[in-house]
Formats: structure tokens, C-alpha cells, sequence
């Protein structure tokens, strides 16, 4: 490797033994050094190069001059950037930039992909970008990620409505926690919109994990619960309604909405109650914890018909029918499975399913219902329940034309 990168320099079978024995073989570290060499000569011999491949990459960038500043921006930035990005955050003249990224082509730092203003570029190695990102004082870097998201937030509305995650990065590493539990929770949202379920998880805790930093607020205190709350669901599909992570996040929704309430502070969306009772109701379901089911759902109907809201009274029906059926009360259980349907009918194209459940109501109430049925002795009304429940579910499952 060493002989084809100096294909037109003679090197000395000292050197290029050296050459082998410093970088232990690594390739990214064997093209540092070998072009050192070929910069400097032989003059020094191989104990003049950079005892590590950080210290050779730091070399390198210094010795860029102006090229340098940019190709710190560009690590700030990530590992690929635009032009019109880059010379939003930089600053400078055209004709400085161009020349300074040309330079950093040349130096084999960055890849280029068309022509300025249209170009695009990519870090040529990882290691390489990390060199020049450490080159940079911490304060400095913070200035730089800030710049960078307010830019994107400002100038390029687009890409921050499709790469939240992106902004929230740069408001974290910028010290702008409110900002970025505001971002992470955007980023939680669209993960949980697109079924990345493992992505949401992760980017609404750590938006719940930037919140706990801050001092409390009334309008901090309403952005914790919805964050808490929204983590709910992505955790039962991915743990499970009775597994230990789900009931912690429960309780905790639970005792954020308390709290608030002591306080004075109304929870404006009635749902998030709702959500949190119903994944408790669901998880005792799930226990055959038939007495505690039958009195969380008497609580969730009555405050579902309190506030007169539809889709929280026709999921009160639903989860109240779940009750009966567990304790043995059939025949009531199928008349709340009944009114469960008539309310579907009516709100079908407002309920919240990833927020209560994350299934078609009217699949889980066909499926319950067609059981309450064969246990009244109304096999074929039972049958007819599985086979509309089966139907509804192919059809909601097939994308749009």
C-alpha cells in the first residue's frame, strides 16, 4: 500500500518498513503517514511522523491553513453537508469558501459531489471528521451548534421538519435544552407517526431526560406529561402492556397528571388522562385482574361521559365490555361492546389509535364482542363478528391508491 501511494517517490526500504511497523497496518493511518512523508521527505526519517493516527490527522488539518476552519465547521455540521449549509454557517465569501474546499478535496479530507452552489460533501473517513470536531475548543463548538440548528430551524424549514433529530442534536451539544426538548419531542412524534417504535422510545426519553434538568415551569410541567404520556405506546408494542418499563412510564404519566392538578395547572388535552387509565385498564386485562379492570373502567366511562368527549366514551365501552367479560357478566359486557360500535360509527375518522392502543377499535371490540356472542349461545353472530373484524383489519392495513 505504502509502495502504491508513493508510486512516484522513491522510498527507502527503511522507510517504508517503518512505515508499516508505526501504523500497525491500519489503512487509513498508513495513507496519513505515507503522505507526510512524501510532504516532508525522508528528512527526519519515520520518528519524525505523529505517534498516532489522531495526532497525524491533527498535523494534517493545520496544515491547511484557512481550508481548516471549514473542514471543522463541515465536522460540526456531520459527517455530510451541503454547500449552501456550509456557507450559510461560515460566513464567508464565495470565492474564499470555494477555494477552501477545494482545498480540502485536493488534501483527499472531504469527497465532492457537483459543482458550488449546488455541490454536496462527505467526510472522505470518520476518523477524520472527529479529528478536526476535537481540534475545537468546547465553547466554540457550542457557538457552532448553535448557529448550525438555528440556521436549519430558520433557512431550511424543510429539512428540519423531515430530520427534527438533527436539530435536536445540535440544540443538546449548544447547552439550548428547552430548544432541544422541544426538537427531541418533534423527532418522538414523527418516529412514533412513521411505526419506528425503538427510534421514539429513545429520542422522547431523551427529551424526558433533558426536561429534568430544567427548573420547573407550568409550561414545563404540560410538556413532561405529553412526552410521558406519548411514551406510553411505543412501549407497549415494543415491551408489552404488563411489562415493568410500560408500568413505570404509566405510574409516572399518572403522577405528572396529579401533581399538575394539585397545582391548579388543568391538563388541556383530556386524552392523556385517558391514555394513561386506559394502559392501566389494558395491562390488568391482561393480568385477569378482573376486579381491578371493572373499577378502572367505571372510573374511565364515568369521566369519559363527564366531559361528554366521544372517542374517550366509546373506548370507556369498550374497556368496560372487556371487564364484564372478565368477571363473568356476559350479557352486559356484549350491550357495552354494542354502544362501543354506534360511537365508532360516528368518530371513526378521530380516534387517536396510536395513542390508545395503537389498534382499530372496531377490530378489538368485532373480536371481543364475537366472543361474548358464542358464549350467549349466537355462534353464527360470533362467526360474523371474526369475520368483520378480519375484513376491517385487511383494510386498514392496505395503503391508499
Amino acid at each position: 500500500m505504502v509502495e502504491e501511494l508513493a508510486a512516484r517517490h522513491a522510498l527507502s526500504n527503511q522507510i517504508v518498513d517503518g512505515v508499516t511497523e508505526r501504523t500497525g497496518g491500519v489503512p487509513l493511518f498508513v495513507e496519513e503517514v505515507t503522505r507526510l512523508l512524501l510532504e516532508r521527505g525522508e528528512q527526519g526519517g519515520i520518528q519524525a511522523i505523529p505517534p498516532t493516527l489522531q495526532q497525524s490527522l491533527m498535523a494534517r488539518l493545520d496544515r491547511l491553513g484557512t481550508a481548516r476552519e471549514v473542514a471543522q465547521i463541515g465536522s460540526v455540521i456531520g459527517r455530510d453537508f451541503s454547500y449552501g449549509l456550509v456557507r450559510a454557517v461560515a460566513s464567508m465569501e464565495d470565492a474564499v469558501l470555494q477555494q477552501a474546499l477545494e482545498r480540502l478535496a485536493e488534501a483527499d479530507i472531504l469527497l465532492v459531489q457537483g459543482l458550488p452552489p449546488e455541490s454536496d460533501y462527505r467526510f472522505k473517513h470518520a476518523l477524520i471528521l472527529d479529528a478536526a470536531y476535537e481540534n475545537l475548543l468546547k465553547t466554540r463548538r457550542q457557538v457552532l451548534h448553535r448557529r448550525i440548528a438555528e440556521i436549519l430551524r430558520d433557512q431550511f424549514a424543510a429539512r428540519a421538519a423531515a430530520e427534527p433529530e438533527l436539530l435536536a442534536h445540535h440544540f443538546t451539544q449548544a447547552g439550548l435544552t428547552e430548544a432541544a426538548v422541544e426538537w427531541w419531542g418533534k423527532a418522538g412524534q414523527q418516529s412514533l407517526e412513521r411505526s419506528a417504535l425503538m427510534e421514539a422510545i429513545g429520542q422522547i426519553t431523551r427529551a424526558l431526560d433533558q426536561v429534568a434538568t430544567l427548573p420547573a415551569t407550568p409550561a414545563l410541567r404540560r410538556e413532561q406529561i405529553k412526552l410521558q404520556v406519548a411514551l406510553i405506546s411505543p412501549l407497549i408494542h415494543v415491551r408489552g402492556y404488563a411489562a415493568p418499563e410500560t408500568k413505570v412510564a404509566t405510574e409516572k404519566a399518572k403522577f405528572l397528571i396529579e401533581e399538575a392538578e394539585k397545582l391548579g395547572e388543568r391538563v388541556e388535552d383530556p386524552l392523556l388522562l385517558f391514555t394513561v387509565l386506559y394502559g392501566f385498564a389494558i395491562a390488568n386485562y391482561l393480568r385477569m385482574n378482573g376486579d381491578a379492570l371493572r373499577t378502572l373502567a367505571t372510573k374511565f366511562l364515568a369521566l369519559a361521559q363527564k366531559q361528554a368527549e366521544a372517542v374517550p366514551i366509546m373506548i370507556g365501552h369498550r374497556v368496560m365490555g372487556h371487564a364484564l367479560l372478565l368477571t363473568g357478566d356476559v350479557r352486559k359486557s356484549r350491550a357495552h361492546y354494542d354502544e362501543a360500535l354506534k360511537l365508532y360509527d360516528l368518530v371513526k375518522r378521530g380516534i387517536p389509535a396510536a395513542r390508545l392502543g395503537g389498534q382499530d377499535a372496531r377490530t378489538a371490540v368485532l373480536a371481543h364482542r364475537g366472543r361474548a356472542l358464542w358464549l350467549l349461545g349466537y355462534p353464527e353472530a360470533a362467526r360474523a363478528d371474526a369475520e368483520h373484524g378480519s375484513a376491517t383489519r385487511v383494510r386498514s392495513s392496505t395503503p391508499p391508491p
